[in-house]
Formats: C-alpha cells, sequence, structure tokens
C-alpha cells in the first residue's frame, strides 16, 4: 500500500478533465449555426420560407428541449439573468400573448412559444459563457457559415450565386445575397472582438476577419458594405480612444462631425446619396411598402396583428398591402414596421428602450475590457440594418439570439466574467 500511495495522490492532485465544457461550446456552436437558417433552409425549404419543410419546423423541439434542461442546470444564475433583462422578456411575452387579440392566433401563439424559447438561448449564452469566451464562439460560427458560402459559391455556383437577379452576386448558404452580406459583416466585427480576447492568435483573426470581409464583397450587398465599413472603422476607433485622451477626443469630436455632415447631405441630397451608393431613392422599392404599411399600422397602433400574423393568408390584412404595391409582398423589410405590425406601439417602445440601454452600457465599456470591440458595433450594425430587414425580435433567428446574448451580457455585473469560466 506504501508503494501505491505516492502515485495514488499524484493522481488525486492530477487536474480534473472537465469534458462538459467542450460539449457545451460544440452545442452552443451547433444550435448557433442551425439558428443562422444556413444551408438547411435552401435545401429544404422553398421561396425563403422555413415553414415549408416539416423539418425545419419540427428540428427546433430537441433545440428548445436542451435549452431549458441546459437552463435548469444552474437556475440561480438564469433567474439571476433573467431579472437583469426585464424589457427583453416583457417583449418575448408581450409577442407571445398578441395571440389573443392575432388575426391568427394559432400562428402566432406557436410563433410566439418559439420566439421565447429563442430569447432563453439568448439567456443561457449570456449565463453560461464569459466575454473572452462568447465572442471567440460567436466569431468561430460565422466563420464556419463563412467556409461553407465560399465552398458551396464556388463548387456548386447553381446553389451558391444568384443566377436570375442580382446575376454573379454571392449568396453561398443562404436564400439571398444580402442575408450572406449581414452574416459576414457581422462576423467582421466578431473576428476583430476575438482578436482582442486572444492577442496570442491575433493574427489568426485577422486573416478570418479580412476573408469574411471579402465575402461581403461577392455578396454585392450594399447595405452589408455599409455596414462592414462601420465595423472597421468603429474598432479603429475603439482602439485609438483607448490610446489616450487626445486621441479619445480626437476620435469623438470627428465622429460627431461626419455624422453631422453625413446627416446635413442626407437631408439636402438624398436621391443624390443613394444613387452614389448604387440604389434608387425608393431602396428598390422598399420606400414604397413602408408607406402602404405605416398606414396599416394606423388602424391597429396599440395591439397590432399579432406576432407573426400579418402576412398570413391570402386575404388577410396583407392582401391590400399586396394589392397596392402589385408586389407579393413577404416581410416589411424595416425590423421597426414589422414590430409594429406584430404588436404595436408598445413592442416598439420596449424594442427602442432594449436596444438603448444596451448601447448606453457598451459605451460605457468603450475604455476596458475587450467587450466593447464586439458589443457596440454589432448593436450598431443591428440597428442600422434593421431599417432595410425584418431582423429584430425574429424567432429562431441568430441574430435576435446575439442581441439577447449581448445585451444581458452587458448588464451582469464584472464578476461573472469571473465565474462562468470554470
Amino acid at each position: 500500500m506504501s508503494v501505491l500511495t505516492p502515485h495514488i495522490d499524484a493522481f488525486r492532485a492530477a487536474p480534473r478533465l472537465n469534458l462538459l465544457r467542450p460539449l457545451e461550446f460544440l452545442a452552443a456552436g451547433i444550435i448557433l449555426f442551425l439558428l443562422s437558417q444556413g444551408l438547411l433552409g435552401p435545401l429544404l425549404a422553398a421561396d425563403g420560407d422555413p415553414e415549408s419543410s416539416a423539418l425545419l419546423r419540427t428540428m427546433w423541439l430537441p433545440v428548445y428541449g436542451l435549452t431549458l434542461l441546459w437552463l435548469a442546470v444552474t437556475p440561480g444564475r438564469t433567474l439571476d439573468v433573467i431579472w437583469r433583462t426585464p424589457l427583453i422578456l416583457a417583449l418575448s411575452l408581450l409577442c407571445f400573448v398578441s395571440f389573443l387579440w392575432s388575426v391568427d392566433s394559432g400562428i402566432t401563439q406557436r410563433r410566439g412559444f418559439a420566439l421565447i424559447m429563442t430569447t432563453l438561448f439568448g439567456i443561457l449564452l449570456a449565463s453560461r459563457f464569459s466575454w473572452r469566451e462568447l465572442i471567440p464562439l460567436i466569431a468561430v460560427v460565422f466563420v464556419v457559415i463563412g467556409v461553407l458560402s465560399a465552398a458551396i459559391s464556388l463548387g456548386y455556383p447553381t446553389m451558391g450565386v444568384h443566377h436570375d437577379i442580382h446575376v454573379g452576386a454571392w449568396r453561398g448558404i443562404f436564400w439571398e445575397k444580402n442575408t450572406l452580406g449581414a452574416m459576414m459583416a457581422f462576423g467582421t466585427a466578431a473576428a476583430i472582438a476575438a482578436s482582442v480576447c486572444q492577442p496570442h492568435r491575433r493574427f489568426i483573426w485577422w486573416g478570418m476577419a479580412g476573408f469574411m470581409a471579402a465575402m461581403v464583397l461577392m455578396s454585392t450587398s450594399k447595405t452589408a458594405l455599409l455596414a462592414l465599413l462601420l465595423a472597421l472603422s468603429g474598432s479603429a476607433a475603439i482602439h485609438l480612444v483607448r490610446r489616450g485622451f487626445g486621441f479619445a477626443a480626437l476620435i469623438l469630436l470627428g465622429g460627431g462631425l461626419l455624422a453631422f455632415i453625413a446627416g446635413l447631405v442626407l437631408s439636402i441630397a438624398p436621391v443624390a446619396v443613394l444613387e452614389a451608393l448604387g440604389r434608387d431613392a425608393t431602396l428598390t422599392g422598399r420606400t414604397d411598402i413602408w408607406v402602404v404599411l405605416a398606414e396599416q399600422v394606423q388602424t391597429r397602433p396599440w395591439t397590432g396583428f399579432g406576432y407573426s400574423a400579418f402576412w398570413q393568408g391570402d386575404y388577410g390584412p396583407a392582401f391590400w398591402v399586396r394589392q397596392r404595391t402589385q408586389w407579393d409582398v413577404p416581410t416589411a423589410h424595416n425590423g421597426w414596421l414589422e414590430l409594429a405590425l406584430s404588436v404595436g406601439v408598445p413592442g416598439v417602445a420596449l424594442m427602442v428602450l432594449s436596444l438603448g440601454s444596451s448601447l448606453f452600457r457598451a459605451l460605457g465599456r468603450l475604455f476596458r475590457g475587450p467587450e466593447a470591440y464586439w458589443a457596440l458595433i454589432f448593436l450598431v450594425l443591428l440597428a442600422l440594418i434593421s431599417v432595410s430587414e425584418s431582423n429584430l425580435a425574429q424567432r429562431n433567428s441568430i441574430i435576435w439570439v446575439l442581441f439577447v446574448a449581448t445585451a444581458a451580457r452587458l448588464a451582469l455585473p464584472a464578476r461573472y466574467d469571473r465565474t462562468s469560466e470554470r
């Protein structure tokens, strides 16, 4: 026994091999990829509608079950995160209970439940991972999306490249080019932020950021290109601000001056600016849709038509929109209008407060921590893209999950960054 004692003591003193932690990262990464709606969507669903595939609808049930089980592992921390994100939770619950006045209560009830589960997964990410874990995880997911999109576009252009409209534009593993462009713009911001979280791998992350920036160019999406430029310039500005007070004053003053000049030019000659960006004055017909939808919002300003119910049915409220625009409009192409159509002014107010408070907290991290490189840039890009895409409070959506996770993580005290890294 005395011969074995030193070996037993050495075995007990050895660091424990925690297999659960890598499995957590793997599971979270797989679910985030599924939430991007990439690859499986175009392969299994038609016309850009995931609801048209029974498999895509049912595959979320085990994901929801895993999310609930995962949250139950640390109930105290889960409740703490939920307590600190009341506005987001209130918005998700409002979308669900809108089935009480929805024009299609069944659709609203089912999709409202999906939104709640999507929100809970974002809360899960915030409660289980620190900033230095979460940001590289997000970046890896976007890199995988970019690599798969490049492979599909080059190897199977029938699927990965537009041939009818926007000929030659890459859409990768998505239905259309704007989605790929937006994903790669977010991915570029995530990769730059990951290089700050992991400075020993910064050259790898910079290479990944360059790759995803190139993917934005291949998508030919003008909105995504603007988002990319904002991500790059914003990251550079944060870096310079942290160099000292002089740089901070210069950047803030210069940024404010540029914003004022841009606003002045847009107010004086908006058509010329849009044409210079390669867009027509109606934003490819979007403004015509928005005028009609604004009138629809006024008919139910305080309740909306029920979450995700406005566009359902051939003879529902969307019928008149399609009649007037002479186009089979699928969405509002504007996150704020889409939210107003779903749950009215209260829903829009909750979203404004959620986004505004998160931006305020992100600005508070401007001089410390790696999270500003992700949180501040991501929130600004989200606000920008929401002007032309229906990306707010979307069920089973990676963008909504990332917003919830980012907002919840910003609301948590600094001690969570230490206790998450177990």
